[in-house]
């Protein structure tokens, strides 16, 4: 009972965090397009945020190894409501490089409030689980898909606070918000949750196993084929088509609120073997195969031109996607625990999801790029060749008992 009483505890700690992280990414975005920011200084604004996860991770690893999982998820949300009141004091009379300064800075906080509860909180499953693979696959899928869902809010959250009250008052709202879930995690969780003997250089920390690293180096380019289309292309894309703010932010909501709900119904859906890895390895090639098809087959119809509605298709497409790459990340969020170690699960957590940043952070980039030069198509033909990188990658996966302990 306190395994579960624990994983329910940060598992809400985290949908407020999520709740509050989807809101801001909306506000910022739409705030700053509709003072007519191009959409490659609209990918630079989530530039830093992105980059200080590679680090946060990395080091919220090895942090939450030495301190704890509770102390660590607790300077997550202080950062985050931190991060929120930065970016509340800025004032519209600065000129346009100090105000993109400013908020690159408020959005670097961030990224590390982010990646440290992340980090926190997927190693918290780790540690609380303690009925075999099975029960790790249902929890890692429900809090995964849980999480996007409250993401997904977040982002109808942003759209329509910015529409109702203005910039600044949302972001107090989402402070008061992220209070409530900060003082759950002081009084509710066990200090000692998740300590273990940390990594005493660097060399230790990033010699994982083989299942790890192609694990990771799988996941930059699963979440950059996202992140290049999703930050900046479809956005403008959509809003381009003639949608308005409030139209655009519920789309994004929808599709991050569906892609939630199939994560978390994903064990039902992936066949699943004993020992935790032999049948759960070649679904994941399986779905990242198909998922690489579908930004083709969008790709190849928007350059036809002949789509009379092309926003139409492209949200068609896009729902496909959705389903397919929830799956996707699903499982292979399963198979990071399945392949960590037991007594350094933060940190092998921490790499990978610093992989997961670098990830994002070159989709951000080339997303604003892409659609700068080439608009949605360009960024949907970005994505088909990341995602052929990151089937190929899960090729070389390792299989069955002996790869949670296969040389790097």
């Amino acid at each position: 009972m306190s395994a579960v009483r624990n994983y329910l505890i940060v598992t809400g700690a985290y949908w407020g965090f999520t709740l509050t992280d989807g809101a801001l990414r909306m506000l910022v975005l739409l705030h700053f397009y509709q003072l007519g920011y191009t959409p490659f200084t609209l990918a630079f604004l989530f530039l830093l945020y992105e980059a200080a996860g590679i680090f946060a991770n990395l080091g919220g690893g090895w942090l939450a190894a030495r301190f704890g999982i509770p102390r660590m998820l607790a300077i997550g949300l202080t950062l985050q409501i931190g991060g929120l009141l930065m970016l509340s004091a800025l004032d519209p009379a600065w000129g346009a490089a100090a105000s993109v300064a400013w908020v690159v800075c408020a959005q670097g906080i961030s990224g590390v409030a982010k990646d440290l509860t992340k980090t926190a909180s997927k190693s918290a499953i780790k540690a609380s689980s303690q009925q075999g693979a099975g029960q790790l696959f249902r929890w890692v899928a429900w809090f995964t898909g849980s999480k996007n869902a409250m993401k997904g809010f977040g982002f109808f959250l942003g759209g329509f606070l910015l529409q109702a009250v203005g910039f600044r008052p949302a972001l107090w709202t989402l402070v008061a918000l992220l209070a409530v879930a900060l003082v759950g995690v002081l009084l509710s969780l066990p200090r000692e949750l998740g300590k273990a003997k940390s990594s005493k250089s660097f060399k230790e920390l990033f010699a994982k196993n083989r299942g790890v690293n192609l694990l990771a180096g799988a996941r930059v380019f699963m979440f950059g084929s996202r992140d290049v289309w999703f930050v900046v292309g479809l956005p403008v894309f959509l809003y381009s088509q003639g949608w308005n703010y409030v139209g655009v932010s519920t789309f994004l909501a929808a599709w991050t609120i569906g892609y939630g709900a199939v994560q978390a119904l994903a064990p039902q859906v992936v066949r699943r073997s004993p020992d935790g890895l032999s049948r759960e390895v070649p679904e994941a090639r399986l779905w990242g195969v198909g998922l690489a098809i579908v930004p083709v087959a969008l790709g190849i119809a928007l350059a036809m031109g002949t789509v009379g509605r092309p926003d139409l298709v492209v949200v068609a497409g896009l729902a496909v996607f959705g389903f397919a790459f929830a799956v996707n990340s699903s499982l292979h969020s399963y198979l990071i625990l399945a392949y960590a170690g037991s007594e350094k699960a933060a940190e092998d957590v921490g790499f990978y999801y610093a992989a997961n940043a670098a990830g994002r952070l070159g989709g951000i980039l080339l997303s604003g790029v892409l659609t700068q030069y080439a608009g949605l198509e360009g960024c949907l033909w970005g994505s088909a060749a990341m995602l052929t990188a990151c089937a190929l990658l899960t090729f070389l996966l390792p299989k069955g008992l002996v790869a949670r302990h296969a040389p790097v």
